[in-house]
């Protein structure tokens, strides 16, 4: 049986069902006391903590759901399941536990019976009215009213001190009694070990006579060319992932190292589309340590973002080769580390071949792997201006009026290709092969990301725990609601797009837009003047035939039908992530680093920001939003193993 577009995912990754909603209180709202609520269970949860008395902690949460759900005091949930998402607090993995039993053997196996692994307490974090608790409507679509918190964390293993954050949700089961519904923890920093800011920061400069004395310039000179010792991290990309990883551990005093192939840092997002501007907004885009200023546009365009890349790289001194490839590479597992020929051009000029032995390597090539060109009979034959992949795309020619333009594909990629010609006076037609879910830019910054990341929002981390403290089954629950709401919203734009002949659809489980991305890792489009164009005809559609054969003069299709083309382009997307890194590792990369991208079992993404399966490997990447989260753990794993906190 063929799977529904909608429902496609990452193949091998797990497609969970959405959570049911838990009951909503019983109390009125103006009634409930969310700081007493918040403040009887983390007091409750303490004492169950540090008498060891796991059952009692796991009574906290909902029950587990039963064929014929009740209501009581004991926590009956009417079908919804509790749920602990741990990122590194409590493990050295990223986890997420669902149901009463699966919380109670997790709390059991990380601190031991009797609590002889350590400890873990929790505290309500009310510094500010964004943490602080509050009656909170859990529900976009209303109906469950419960009450959410920030809280603060420490967990000692008796080996490192850890020191976090989290969210918690609780809901009411009957009259004054509330239970935990998701509760949330991840790791910040690792006590002795913390990042070197504010009043950790360095010093900069050794006052006083000092013979030899070298100043700012050559120190960074030596430490950037690794004169004096090698890179305890090698991360391979220089684009958001690899960017952000080499920030995060140059902030815990990691030696790093970030190579790159292109001849400046940046120009992963120069060398693409002419008309290429994000299409997230500015508030959800920052990066760490260093965030947009307040005069930078919503949108950010290609260039721009490149020339920032350019800036954080200097502002941040992180230590970045570019025209630098790997050669070759080897892991040593007695020295627990790499052998890697690097071949790179200095900034002099001069070409060089060195041998580094890093402890890690980050794959931070983007989430994607390279380009997925598809093989079609007669490819060679074409005898038109220009057949390419969307990422070779030179921009369309000033000179086109008149052209007859092809693009393959119909989402994010394929629809700017499409206006730019358009834009640029050729006949456009695009071959849409299935259906793609569509979102108004307006709407995606509105409702997918509206409270969160706009405008004097909340701080943004404290926005990226707040998504990220949703465990993905309840997290899907959450987008099929904003789901709902954009397309009642962009109804006008759907209706017109379906009536053009273009094909919508809402996604895994009708979960929409980031359902499509950390399930499928594409299959969208967001909206920002593409949408007019096909409704106005300006772009035609060719929909649901597959291409059987590329002619001298443009595309056959398996109903026989033939289109005429001057340029095509191949908006296909990529191949899975694992297969740029087998280009670069080549047999170092074993068969049980598995896909990379969409959910296991549990709900956390596979293979990537966590153990890749091979020691001293990682991968990392994702927009800018997921990069900025996910460095910090990546770093603090990293660390983990090089103090030896974690075998």
């Amino acid at each position: 049986m063929t799977t529904p577009t909608a429902e496609r995912v990452v193949p091998g990754s797990v497609n969970l069902p959405p959570a049911p909603w838990p009951t909503s209180a019983t109390t009125p709202a103006a009634f409930i006391d969310a700081p007493r609520v918040a403040a009887d269970l983390i007091a409750a949860l303490n004492a169950a903590l540090a008498q060891a008395d796991y059952d009692a902690a796991a009574e906290l949460f909902l029950s587990d759901p039963v064929e014929k759900p009740g209501s009581g005091a004991d926590g009956g949930s009417s079908g919804a399941s509790a749920f602990w998402r741990d990122h590194l607090v409590l493990s050295w993995r990223l986890r997420t536990l669902k149901g009463r039993g699966k919380i109670q053997e997790f709390l059991e196996g990380q601190l031991g019976r009797d609590g002889k692994n350590g400890s873990i307490r929790f505290e309500v974090d009310s510094s500010s009215d964004f943490r602080r608790p509050a009656v909170a409507e859990l529900r976009p679509l209303g109906g469950v009213t419960g009450v959410a918190f920030f809280v603060k964390v420490e967990r000692d293993d008796g080996i490192a001190g850890r020191v976090g954050r989290g969210v918690i949700r609780m809901v009411e089961v009957e009259g004054g009694v509330w239970k935990v519904w998701t509760l949330f923890t991840t790791l910040e920093e690792v006590k002795g070990q913390e990042e070197r800011r504010g009043e950790r920061r360095e010093k900069g400069v050794e006052h006083g006579e000092k013979e030899g004395r070298r100043n700012w310039a050559e120190r960074r000179r030596d430490e950037s060319q690794f004169v004096q010792s090698g890179p305890d991290v090698l991360v391979i990309g220089a684009g958001q992932g690899g960017l952000t990883a080499a920030a995060r551990l140059k902030m815990l005093g990691i030696p790093t190292l970030v190579i790159d192939k292109n001849k400046a840092v940046g120009d992963n997002w120069r060398k693409r589309y002419h008309q290429l501007v994000l299409h997230d907004p500015v508030w959800y885009d920052h990066m760490p340590y260093l965030p947009f200023p307040d005069f930078w546009p919503v949108f950010t365009p290609k260039d721009k973002l490149a020339d920032w890349f350019e800036a954080y790289v200097k502002a941040l001194e992180l230590n970045v080769w570019t025209q630098s490839e790997m050669l070759s590479c080897s892991w040593d597992g007695a020295e627990k580390s790499w052998a890697v020929q690097i071949k790179r051009t200095r900034t002099d000029g001069q070409a060089e071949t060195r041998t580094l032995y890093p402890k890690h390597i980050v794959i931070a090539t983007g989430h994607s792997g390279k380009p997925h060109l598809p093989t079609i009979p007669g490819m060679d034959s074409f005898k038109g201006d220009l057949l390419c992949h969307s990422g070779n795309f030179p921009g369309a020619k000033e000179s086109g009026k008149g052209k007859r333009a092809v693009v393959v594909g119909a989402c994010n990629s394929s629809m700017d290709i499409c206006q730019d010609y358009v834009e640029k006076g050729y006949d456009v037609t695009m071959v849409q092969r299935s259906s793609t879910y569509v979102i108004s830019s307006e709407n995606a910054v509105k409702v997918a990301l509206g409270v969160l990341y706009e405008e004097n929002g909340p701080p943004v981390e404290d926005s990226d725990l707040f998504v990220w403290g949703w465990p993905s089954e309840a997290l899907k629950s959450l987008q099929i609601d904003i789901t709902t709401i954009s397309v009642g919203r962009d109804k006008e734009m759907l209706d017109g797009l379906e009536k053009a002949g273009f094909k919508i659809d809402k996604g895994p489980s009708n979960g929409g837009l980031f359902l499509k991305y950390l399930q499928r890792g594409g299959g969208y489009y967001i909206d920002v003047g593409g949408a007019k164009l096909i409704i106005d005809g300006k772009i035609k559609v060719k929909q649901g035939q597959e291409i059987t054969q590329v002619l001298p003069t443009g595309l056959k299709f398996a109903d026989g039908s033939e289109l005429q083309a001057d340029e095509i382009v191949f908006a296909t997307g990529y191949d899975n992530m694992r297969t740029t890194a087998k280009e670069i590792l080549g047999d170092e990369l074993p068969d049980k680093v598995g896909d990379i991208w969409g959910w296991d079992s549990e709900g956390e993404m596979r293979t990537i920001w966590t153990s890749s399966g091979h020691p001293g490997l990682w991968f990392h990447g994702g927009n800018l939003a997921l990069c900025r989260y996910n460095s910090r753990l990546v770093a603090l794993q990293i660390l983990a193993k090089l103090k030896g906190f974690e075998a």
